[in-house]
């Protein structure tokens, strides 16, 4: 019996095997689908970037109008729950009251000056409340910390200290509550490494329904004549990275990147499948 296996010499596919065409194209396909999801990606991150240029700018310029305005009274303590950085932050106030300066806290600081210590001093205010004042910088001298012991007041200290009322200028600042890279504070040990107001206020005995959330910066030469130490004020410094246009065009770059290397490799195999296709009809 002489069986004629047609699909054998043809060049033919036997039926329901996979066409050639088929299983090249499966390759592209899925790397077109990757290359879209990628460019989509780049895309939307660079788009994010912009959005975060202009939320910058707008905080940049907010800052700025704040820092340079007439200086304005303290929040009262009826907005104190609802005081932020992005509304309060760096704004410039002037206050009066009465320094308590056994509670000064020395604070680490590094600044362009070298490195030493912030002295944050508790100032009462004629209303009754406390604030917590950053009166400048010390040097980091033999003795400059442990000038300032922890001491601890038993009672409300602002009853007994009604003389040598002081009017000051600065900055209000949100508190620290420290990050990733600053070390904790010691209380009992008196070693701070960030002007946390809350834990400096328990620290020193004061009453935290009367003690502000926020601190303020004082400006450059507020310190009354005879204050210990008249550490040097005025060196808040006012900056903000600001790199969002660089990511931005970073992101879009990638995104056109992975568009050309997609059509390139697209291109490419369309050609070599046009040189094959044009061999095969030849023969």
């Amino acid at each position: 019996m002489q069986v004629n296996d047609q699909s054998a010499g043809s060049g033919h596919p036997a039926p329901g095997a996979p066409a050639a065409g088929t299983a090249r194209k499966a390759p592209r396909i899925i790397l077109g689908i990757l290359a879209l999801l990628l460019i989509v990606l780049f895309a939307g991150l660079g788009t994010w970037q912009v959005y975060r240029l202009q939320w910058k700018l707008d905080l940049i310029a907010r800052v700025n109008a704040r820092v340079h305005a007439a200086p304005v009274a303290p929040p009262p303590s009826a907005r104190w729950e609802g005081i932020t950085a992005d509304s309060d932050e760096y704004r410039r106030v002037q206050v009066a009251g009465t320094y308590l300066y056994e509670y000064t806290t020395p604070v680490q600081a590094l600044t362009e000056q070298g490195s030493g210590y912030w002295l944050l001093t508790p100032l009462c205010t004629a209303d009754g409340h406390v604030i917590l004042v950053n009166r400048g910088f010390i040097p980091a001298e033999p003795g400059a910390r442990t000038r300032y012991a922890p001491r601890k007041s038993e009672g409300y200290p602002c009853a007994t200290n009604a003389g040598g009322a002081v009017q000051l200028v600065g900055l209000l600042r949100i508190s620290e509550k420290g990050g990733a890279f600053t070390r904790s504070n010691d209380a009992a040990a008196n070693r701070w490494y960030s002007r946390d107001v809350a834990r400096i206020a328990a620290a020193r005995g004061l009453p935290s329904s009367l003690t502000a959330p926020f601190f303020i910066d004082a400006a450059a030469g507020q310190n009354p004549p005879g204050s210990p130490d008249q550490p040097q004020g005025g060196l808040t410094v006012v900056g903000f990275h600001n790199s969002h246009l660089v990511y931005a065009l970073t992101w879009y770059a990638l995104a056109l990147m992975v568009a050309g290397a997609w059509w390139y490799t697209t291109r490419g195999a369309g050609s070599r499948s046009g040189k094959t296709g044009n061999d095969d009809d030849d023969h």
